[in-house]
C-alpha cells in the first residue's frame, strides 16, 4: 500500500511539475487567442511558426484580426497563397523585433528619443515608433501608422504588442 501510495503521489508530482514548466512561446500565445487567428494562419502560410517557437527574445507587433481585415480580401488571399510566401515571410518579419521591449522599454526610449524611436524588424526594414496625443503609434516605411492598442502581452521568449493595423514594408 505504502508503495501505491508513494507511486501515486510521484505521479501526480511530475505531472504537475510538467504543467508548471510548460513554455509559451509567442506563436502558443497567439494560437490561444481567437483575435490572433488571422496572424496565425499567416504564420503557418510564410512557415514561420518555428522561428517564433525559437528561443528569442522577439517582440512582436501583432495586428488582429480586425487589422488584417483592412487589407483587401483579394490581396490577403493571394499572400496566403504558396507562391507568395516570400513577400508574406517579408510583411509578417516586419512585426518582429529581435528583442525583448516592454511598454516600460519603449516609453523609455520614446523619451530620450523627443518622443520618436526607430527600431529594426527582422527583415531588415525601419518601423518608427512614436508617441502622439497620449498614444503610441508605428509608422512603416510607407508612412502609414498602427496604434499600439494592448502591450506586454507576455511569452517565454518575448513580448507581444497588439496593432490595430498591418505595417507594411516598401
Amino acid at each position: 500500500m505504502k508503495k501505491l501510495v508513494f507511486i501515486f503521489t510521484t505521479v501526480v508530482a511530475l505531472t504537475f511539475s510538467t504543467v508548471a514548466t510548460a513554455q509559451k512561446t509567442i506563436v502558443d500565445v497567439a494560437v490561444g487567442n481567437e483575435d490572433f487567428s488571422t496572424l496565425v494562419t499567416a504564420l503557418k502560410a510564410a512557415d514561420l511558426v518555428s522561428a517564433l517557437q525559437g528561443d528569442g527574445p522577439f517582440t512582436v507587433f501583432a495586428p488582429t484580426n480586425a487589422a488584417f481585415g483592412k487589407i483587401d480580401k483579394a490581396t490577403l488571399g493571394s499572400l496566403l497563397k504558396p507562391e507568395n510566401k516570400k513577400a508574406l515571410a517579408n510583411i509578417l518579419t516586419y512585426h518582429v523585433v529581435p528583442a525583448k521591449l516592454m511598454a516600460s522599454d519603449v516609453v523609455a526610449a520614446l523619451k530620450k528619443g523627443n518622443g520618436k524611436v526607430e527600431v529594426k524588424g527582422l527583415n531588415g526594414q525601419i518601423l518608427t515608433v512614436m508617441s502622439k496625443k497620449g498614444k503610441i503609434w508605428i509608422k512603416d516605411q510607407n508612412g502609414n501608422y498602427s496604434e499600439i492598442v494592448a502591450t506586454d502581452v507576455k511569452a517565454d521568449n518575448g513580448v507581444i504588442h497588439v496593432i490595430d493595423t498591418v505595417v507594411m514594408p516598401k
